[in-house]
């Protein structure tokens, strides 16, 4: 797990170091300067080769000193540099002053001007490499004036005139905590490289921001000693990135997930899936494939007594119970054996599946609502009152706007200052008023606790598989949080763990994949977690 910070938590970090004296402001600037430098020439190692055109343009804070400290090292280093500052040098801060000053002594300042998006001046066309370091993490306004003018060509153009672009820790225009872009036009920087400091930020993983920030690379400026998450303002959140997973799985137990020799079945759990009518039981029978794979000891599938022959023709494993109504579950729920339940997948949305929702949620089992039972939950205030902690919704973007539509439509709304209103946010708000675990699915899928414990499970970057946006996919993955919570997972552990492992799945299958494919990728993901 990699925690996860906000632009207050980033800056509190920073000054708790340099109060501490571990470190001066202005060594943090140079250090940052130096990452920077380093990253583009790791990025692209034909730099490395002979001079090279670059434009830094800095901002009046202090982005713009690390602006000052990469102009001052990549002229050291034989490079054509032009720097332009938005602002004026007295309102600076000390450390952001100081760097402006020692870059005078090797090149001028210019004003940053104004920019015809449609005839570029030769300044920016000719230029290699362009660094935005106008405003960073702080930013906390829509971009306006020349600035707004250089970040619109650089985000409709760049690809046209193949620029470089690289932005220091965040594209200006970004909000570093929610990953939106600040505007009602929505328009920012759009890099090809950035790069952050100590810890990636929220906004580098929601949102617009995967977009914006093209690739992330994260420096380390030596602050590590200076962090205390729990004098830090927001609390924090935990991002999975396999790279630390694989070494380091935090409260990811995969250890659990391997079967002792002396254990029966029913030691691993017995996960309860609910079918729809004969015809739809295909989402119900991906879920119930999904929480055998990952290792639940028994899985049966519910289902319409005229609906057995069809499941029963595709399913061995996984057994089948007639299940006519909500009279029918009371009483196959008697078995106690029963510790989890899938609800929702294709099941319809009457009154028959909506006392089916009733009585799993008086069993105070274990239970995941997907799909058609969050629908119902959307229309019945009572049943969505009847929640409780040992549930995980799993909704998708449709989906959580029923469930939740004012905290939707603040989500929706345009981003006009910073710290906006993120998807952190909007799942936290939702899990305390639903009183239990929230997963709310996408790229950026954010996992959240009615107390505020939260996580982001990413699908970006390196770890991107765009083929998991495929039907079935999420009917899988309430499967595998309905077979972790038979095996006696905790509701938020196997909601993250069961989001980070369909993703696992995804991309070790590769292109191609549909739904049906997740399921029997699990003992691949499995073998290279040693598990």
């Amino acid at each position: 797990m990699t925690e996860l910070l906000t632009a207050a938590q980033m800056r509190a970090i920073e000054a708790a170091a340099i109060a501490s004296g571990e470190v001066t402001g202005l060594e943090l600037m140079e250090r940052a300067g130096a990452g920077v430098v380093a990253a583009v020439l790791e990025e692209w190692p034909a730099l490395a080769e002979g001079a090279q055109r670059a434009v830094v343009l800095c901002g009046p804070g202090n982005n713009g000193g690390d602006g000052f400290v990469v102009a001052r090292l990549l002229k050291e280093r034989g490079w054509a540099v032009e720097v332009f500052l938005y602002g004026t040098p007295e309102k600076m801060p000390p450390d952001a002053r100081v760097n402006h000053e020692r870059w005078l002594g090797m090149g001028e300042v210019l004003p940053l001007p104004s920019v015809d998006g449609y005839r570029p001046p030769n300044w920016l066309t000719n230029a290699g490499v362009i660094v935005d370091a106008l405003f960073g993490i702080g930013l906390t306004r829509p971009l306006t004036g020349a600035a707004l003018d250089v970040g619109a060509w650089c985000f409709h153009q760049v690809g046209a005139y193949r620029r470089r672009i690289v932005a220091i820790d965040v594209p200006s225009g970004l909000c570093a905590d929610s990953g939106r872009l600040l505007g009602a036009d929505g328009l920012g920087f759009r890099a090809d490289l950035t790069v952050t400091f100590h810890t990636p930020k929220r906004g580098h993983l929601l949102a617009e921001g995967p977009f914006a920030c093209g690739r992330v690379r994260v420096v380390d400026i030596g602050i590590e000693g200076a962090i205390d998450f729990e004098a830090l303002p927001d609390g924090h959140i935990l991002v999975e990135e396999p790279a630390v997973l694989d070494v380091e799985p935090g409260s990811f137990d995969f250890d659990a997930l391997a079967k002792g020799r002396a254990s029966h079945k029913y030691s691993h759990g017995h996960a309860f899936i609910l079918s729809g009518l004969s015809g739809r039981g295909g989402a119900a029978r991906l879920s119930a494939r999904g929480a055998l794979r990952i290792g639940a000891g028994v899985v049966t599938l519910g289902c319409p007594h005229e609906a057995i022959p069809e499941n029963a023709a595709r399913l061995d494993a996984v057994m089948l119970r007639p299940l006519a109504d909500a009279e029918a579950l009371a009483k196959a729920l008697e078995d106690r054996r029963i510790n989890a339940l899938c609800l929702g997948p294709a099941l319809g949305t009457g009154a028959r599946e909506a006392a089916l929702v009733q009585t799993a949620l008086a069993a105070g089992r274990a239970l995941v609502l997907d799909a058609d039972a969050l629908t119902i939950l959307s229309q019945r205030a009572d049943l969505f009152a009847a929640l409780h902690d040992d549930c995980v919704l799993t909704p998708h973007a449709g989906e959580f706007a029923r469930l939740f539509p004012d905290i939707a439509e603040k989500l929706a709304a345009p981003a006009t200052k910073g710290p906006a209103y993120s998807k952190v946010d909007a799942t936290r708000e939702a899990a305390k008023r639903a009183g239990c675990v929230v997963l709310f699915k996408g790229p950026d899928t954010v996992i959240a606790t009615p107390d505020g414990r939260c996580a982001i499970n990413s699908a970006q970057y390196d770890r991107a598989a765009p083929w998991l946006a495929t039907a079935g996919s999420g009917d899988v993955l309430a499967g595998f949080i309905a077979g972790l919570l038979a095996r006696a997972f905790s509701p938020f552990d196997a909601a993250c763990t069961g989001a980070w492992l369909n993703v696992e799945c995804a991309r070790a299958f590769g292109p191609g994949l549909i739904a049906e494919d997740l399921p029997d990728q699990l003992p691949v993901v499995f073998r290279s977690l040693g598990v």
